[in-house]
């Protein structure tokens, strides 16, 4: 069941480290050379947009590469550092840099002669900031599964940017339009290891622009539902029973098995099937969006038996 999400666009001075690219303590690796020591190199900076005063102040990766292909078409590292304005020392040379922030990155070619010259990077980059509700509670990250897509003409998910987007986190997309699927897990409804995504389903297209952050609201409409087997209602749940939860339609939403199991299903409504010592029986139900209930499927009369298939006459 797919929903939509409130926007707010905020306005993004520079963008600090986001945690969900937060490095460690910053660090250098300086070229080697065989013959004399660097006497020059280069000091870089990164800015979100041209003409920001503001050059960004955490959360980047620079690597700087040799400008001459190996013969393996491959170009050497010289030089990496996570700091925000790092000053690397080079031989002299011409060299490509690039830097990177979450999924932005921009590249530039510099040349070394033997002084050290400031380089500025545009990233031409912005953030988002994904926060999904249940009512008004907000979801745990954990509970989520959030995919980020650049989408094309007739095909919302074109291109799968990242995968596992974790809500609450600052991420660093380059200017442009996205598209968001985001899945409520259910914490209960599967063994570990097992997949545990729900029905609940938002999803929302939104653009990121430059130099400002987004923040996206993604609300969910679901609840918690514990199954029963009962001989009367409000009995005693009956163990080894197998359960399975359909849409009005007969589209399998999930199988369980156990006296009380629970899953997490969307706002609408379904049909409980529960097997038990050979026979079948059935329930229809209706979940409200935050309201966890029971439902109870009362042993009485089974499901009629479905006629064997008969083969037509002449097919012998």
């Amino acid at each position: 069941m797919k929903r939509l999400a409130s926007l707010l666009c905020l306005p993004l001075a520079l963008l600090a480290a986001p945690s969900a690219f937060a490095q460690s303590a910053a660090h250098a690796r300086p070229a080697k050379s065989s013959g004399e020591a660097p006497a020059g190199g280069v000091r870089l900076s990164a800015a979100l947009t041209a003409g920001e005063a503001a050059s960004i102040k955490g959360g980047l990766i620079w690597r700087v590469f040799d400008e001459q292909a190996q013969a393996d078409g491959s170009h050497r590292l010289v030089a990496e550092s996570r700091e925000a304005t790092p000053s690397l020392a080079l031989p002299d040379g011409a060299y490509v840099v690039h830097a990177s922030l979450g999924l932005a990155g921009a590249t530039k070619r510099v040349v070394v002669d033997g002084r050290f010259a400031h380089e500025q990077l545009i990233l031409n980059a912005g953030g988002l900031k994904l926060i999904d509700k249940l009512g008004d509670a907000t979801i745990p990250a954990q509970r989520l599964a959030i995919s980020i897509y650049v989408p094309e003409r007739n095909n919302s998910e074109a291109k799968l940017v990242l995968a596992n987007a974790r809500a609450g986190e600052v991420i660093s997309l380059p200017e442009g339009p996205y598209h968001i699927v985001a899945t409520l897990l259910d914490t209960s409804g599967a063994a570990p290891g097992e997949n545990n995504a729900t029905n609940s389903v938002v999803t929302t297209d939104l653009r990121v622009p430059a130099g400002k952050l987004i923040e996206a609201t993604l609300r969910h409409r679901a609840a918690t539902i514990t199954l029963k087997l009962v001989n009367s209602p409000g009995g005693e749940a009956l163990a080894n029973t197998s359960f399975s939860v359909l849409t009005p339609g007969g589209d399998v939403i999930r199988e369980l098995i156990g006296a009380f199991p629970s899953l997490v299903l969307a706002e609408g409504e379904y049909v409980a099937i529960a097997r038990h010592d050979g026979k079948t029986y059935q329930n229809s139900f209706k979940v409200v969006s935050t309201k966890d209930s029971d439902v109870e499927v009362v042993v009485g009369k089974s499901l009629p038996k479905q006629p064997d298939s008969v083969e037509p006459a002449g097919m012998q």
